[in-house]
């Protein structure tokens, strides 16, 4: 269906050969043959990690949490550090996805489809620390409610850990289906094109028999809304009931009402830093350069500099409200963070979550491709401080003088992080070489009659 566009705005689709067969020739060629050398070689950094993260989460299994630097002060570290992190970044895929959807913004169609599937990665990497961190992993069906035979035995439905398992939990079904929902017509469409039975028979199946009727596109469509419409509130519920978990106990710097705002927008800041990196290694490796494009990237850099200018406010809310409480043991707290012995992890989340995203407020770092790269990795390492910062400082230092204690990481600690993001990149360069990483059949929908106008006219003010 054609769609009126302005002349005046930036085309999301380059290149002036395009037709919507080329469209799919180009996308669908990154699942076809074999992968390029550069794919092999972040594949193989990718799967070095994941052994590294299997190595450390059994001798973990195998010695118990004792092989964490984990000690009667420090009781919660890395492990939900890494937790929190994780589920951040599983945020800007469901935000991309559906709330740009309700609000049509169209610069989604070329990255939705790989941030839902960095959601779905993010999430399984972060359900797995609350796991870990249990000691005993095999007993970790006790955290669900289901009926039992062991009497007066069950979960507290009052403790915030036993709403991080609904939340989780939904969010990750709701996530997968929404994903799998917008795969299908174009696992129809590598079908169309498959040139061996076997490959044609496997995405038959995956696509469920899709054969793009008006009645399928018609229920495709109303089920996309749908999805999008349970997701958004889910969006905002599942990092509000993370915060609770810091913020109805009684700890200095975490018994505050900005939390589950703070960490909504926190969340959303490092997701968006996410699938920027993402995005950018994807657009070169797969040479995806006309469908992913400098207009992306700058819309993306936009949503970072407001909601990191947002997490900006929030670190300085907290300030206040710490000097204006009279309370001295919260004042303490954020003197503690400032100034004590973690001082380097408060200034370097300070760096890189406050300072370095006011470079896009200039057009000209908004659309630099080397500047994004460096300023997504920035604002992923500044977010992991940021939790590393409010769990290990207020924890380290509590009421009693006598249990302070300085929180040192071991090996096995640092190498279940490194090894987590293995993980996780090992899932998503598997996914780049299965699935189609671009939704075919939605940039179609944005190539209109007035895109292929616009087009035209840049073929002629290029003849000139």
């Amino acid at each position: 269906m054609s769609q009126v566009d302005s002349l005046l705005r930036e085309p999301l689709i380059n290149g002036v050969d395009k037709t919507y067969g080329k469209i799919t020739e180009d996308i669908v060629r990154n699942t076809e043959g074999n992968p390029p050398k550069d794919w092999w070689i972040a594949f193989g950094f990718a799967v070095a990690g994941l052994l590294l993260y299997v190595t450390a989460v059994s001798w973990t299994i195998f010695k118990g949490i004792g092989v964490w630097g984990l000690q009667k002060t420090v009781n919660w570290a890395w492990d939900i550090t890494n937790f929190v992190w994780w589920v951040g970044i599983g945020h800007a895929g469901t935000l991309i996805s559906a709330v740009l959807l309700l609000f049509k913004q169209k610069w989604r169609t070329g990255i939705n489809r790989a941030a839902e599937a960095m959601t779905i990665f993010a999430v399984i990497c972060a359900g797995q620390f609350p796991l870990i961190h249990m000691g005993r992993i095999w007993q970790g069906f006790f955290i669900f409610p289901y009926a039992n035979t062991r009497g007066p035995l069950w979960v507290n439905f009052n403790s915030p850990l036993l709403w991080d398992v609904f939340a989780i939990s939904t969010y990750f079904t709701v996530s997968c289906l929404f994903w799998y929902s917008g795969l299908m017509p174009d696992f129809a469409t590598i079908r169309d094109k498959a040139k061996s039975e076997k490959r044609k028979k496997i995405y038959n199946i995956l696509s469920f028999g899709w054969r793009g009727t008006a009645i399928q596109w018609s229920r495709f469509e109303s089920l996309s809304l749908v999805l999008a419409g349970l997701s958004t509130p889910l969006v905002l519920s599942v990092h509000s009931v993370v915060s609770f978990d810091f913020a109805t106990s009684v700890i200095p710097g975490w018994h505050t009402t900005i939390f589950p705002p703070y960490f909504v927008a926190g969340a959303i800041f490092s997701g968006f830093a996410m699938v920027q990196t993402l995005m950018l290694i994807t657009r070169k490796v797969q040479k995806l350069e006309d469908y992913i494009t400098i207009a992306h990237i700058e819309s993306m850099n936009k949503v970072i500099v407001l909601t990191g200018s947002i997490v900006g406010i929030a670190y300085i809310t907290e300030l206040f409200i710490a000097w204006y409480s009279g309370y001295l043991y919260e004042q303490y707290a954020f003197y503690n963070r400032a100034f004590g012995d973690y001082w380097w992890a408060y200034w370097s989340m300070m760096t890189c979550n406050v300072l370095s995203p006011q470079l896009f407020w200039f057009k000209k770092f908004r659309r630099s491709i080397f500047v994004s790269f460096i300023m997504s990795i920035f604002v992923n390492v500044g977010m992991w401080f940021e939790r590393f910062v409010i769990i290990v400082t207020s924890l380290h230092k509590d009421f009693l003088v006598s249990s302070w204690n300085y929180f040192t990481p071991t090996w096995v600690d640092i190498s279940i992080f490194i090894g987590s993001l293995g993980l996780f990149f090992t899932c998503f360069l598997l996914f780049s070489r299965t699935f189609p990483v671009i939704a075919i059949a939605e940039v179609k929908a944005i190539f209109s009659s007035i895109s292929e106008a616009a087009q035209a006219k840049a073929r002629k003010e290029g003849s000139h």
